[in-house]
């Protein structure tokens, strides 16, 4: 399919990150997307305009999502509210217009949507100039759908080859596989590693050369830092020929209510991103324990991530700590020379990825394979095609340990002693508020908020937050196109 000249003139999502990354800067992006197309498009401006290297979002709508195309035209219709943008619904015309003026090779814009059978909205996306999104066979099936795994693996597949299609027109697009936020949380973070890094050898087995790998923001800093470090890793190790980035959620849970602690939260994100060399963040707001944000609120998000991933950037580096080495896991892709396993976390996840590639050269078909063996086994998902047998604990510390592992290649790797018992009801509901509970009890201690360290406000910086360094511009494209800088586009 031919992608209108927007998308072919753009430089790449992918191209735009790795020159915010060249240049020392994490780029920021929101959750956001609007029905009606001038706040839509009012809602990219902003996001543009913030004072952070950002990407722009257009979340798409539930009907949308499940491809229920005559309800998203009912409800547009009738002056129904719809929870997001609907893409496939409003004229081709209307959505350039969203972004006419707005995107371009300094503010590119991805697609978010959720769906399991993705092709209209690819189809959608492309009609309109735009040529990245994101998502998976497996992480926006299971979770997300009752959809056969076998029928969204053959979607995903053309959906794939549709977006890698118009690379033949001088576009490149990019894909950010979901894999790495399965359930958003309580999934111990080999899975998402190994389900997220077997997505990307999925979209690259099907033509895509710009991909993302993302992981979300768990519970425990020192088990997430090691996680992204171990994803980073992998991503090197078995994407070497593609272009690539790692992109971290923040925290996809139980949100603080306070604002005092939600603040904390995004600022914890943004500083795990910069230690563990995530390329992109994916910012939550103090609105998210109550409502949908506003664009301010979204704003104001991206803002003090930015903020925090600066001045996270500009401390020295800390000593690092010992890890302990392991062998191999004698799995299909093997430990890898020198494999530094910190708490087991690479060796398990190198167990997981090496048991499925080693099912079938079709990663599509190794991926159906493995779920119907429970090599894959997502905890509390109740898909049909998941075993259902994984369970997971949460340590007092915020760890993600595993009670049980069912059929998964990964016992032994990582045993630190007994495991820990299966949670009830009562014991996974307090699992769930972990993070709340954490970040609500350190926004009530005096010395967790408030103005700088000094107890002296600055002028125009946010509380709690250092104050801005000074901007560092994003090389530009090696086109004419004009650089654009931390904060205002020009």
């Amino acid at each position: 399919m031919r992608p209108d000249a927007t998308a072919a003139s753009s430089g790449g999502f992918g191209a735009f990150v790795a020159r915010a990354r060249a240049a020392g800067t994490l780029v920021v992006q929101p959750r956001m997307g609007m029905a009606d197309p001038l706040r839509m498009r009012d809602g990219l401006r902003a996001t543009r305009d913030a004072e952070a290297v950002t990407v722009g979002t257009i979340t798409l709508d539930s009907y949308t999502r499940t491809g229920d195309l005559e309800a998203a035209r009912r409800a547009l219709a009738e002056g129904v509210g719809l929870n997001g943008y609907p893409i496939a619904t409003h004229p081709v015309e209307t959505t350039r217009a969203v972004l006419r003026g707005v995107t371009d090779a300094r503010f590119p814009v991805q697609v978010r949507h959720g769906s399991a059978m993705p092709e209209h909205i690819v189809r959608a996306l492309l009609s309109v100039g735009l040529d990245a999104t994101e998502g998976g066979p497996v992480s926006y099936c299971l979770p997300y759908s009752r959809t056969p795994l076998r029928e969204a693996v053959a979607a995903w597949q053309r959906s794939c080859e549709l977006l890698a299609s118009t690379r033949e027109y001088g576009a490149e697009p990019h894909l950010e596989t979901f894999g790495g936020c399965l359930m958003g949380q309580l999934c111990p973070p080999s899975l998402l590693i190994a389900v997220s890094v077997l997505e990307a050898l999925f979209f690259r087995q099907h033509g895509l050369t710009s991909l993302s790998l993302s992981y979300a923001q768990q519970a425990d800093p020192r088990q997430d830092e090691e996680a992204l470090t171990v994803l980073g890793k992998l991503a090197g190790e078995l994407l070497p020929d593609v272009d690539h980035h790692v992109v971290l959620y923040a925290y996809m849970g139980v949100f603080p209510r306070s604002p005092g602690g939600a603040r904390l939260l995004l600022e914890d994100a943004a500083r795990l991103a910069v230690r563990a060399g995530a390329a992109r963040l994916i910012v939550k707001t103090t609105a998210e324990a109550h409502r949908i944000p506003t664009v301010g609120e979204n704003v104001r998000a991206l803002e003090r991530a930015a903020a925090a991933a600066a001045d996270e950037r500009s401390r020295p580096a800390p000593t690092a700590e010992p890890t302990r080495h392991e062998a191999g896991t004698g799995t299909g892709i093997g430990p890898g020379p020198g494999t530094s396993t910190g708490t087991g976390i690479e060796a398990e996840a190198r167990a997981l990825i090496g048991a499925v590639l080693e099912l079938d050269a079709d990663i599509g078909r190794a991926l159906v394979r493995a779920f119907a063996a429970g090599y894959l086994d997502v905890p509390y998902c109740l898909h049909p095609d998941n075993a259902g047998r994984a369970r997971t604990s949460l340590a007092p510390d915020g760890r993600l340990l595993w009670s049980s592992v069912g059929s998964m290649p990964i016992a032994g790797l990582a045993d630190d002693g007994p495991r820990p018992p299966i949670l009830g009801s009562a014991g996974l509901i307090t699992a769930l508020s972990h993070v709340q509970r954490t970040y609500d009890d350190r926004a009530a201690a005096p010395s967790e908020v408030g103005p700088s360290a000094s107890g002296a406000a600055t002028p125009g910086a946010a509380p709690g937050v250092a104050p801005r360094t000074p901007r560092t511009p994003v090389p530009p494209p090696t086109t004419s196109t004009p650089r654009r800088e931390l904060g205002l586009t020009t």
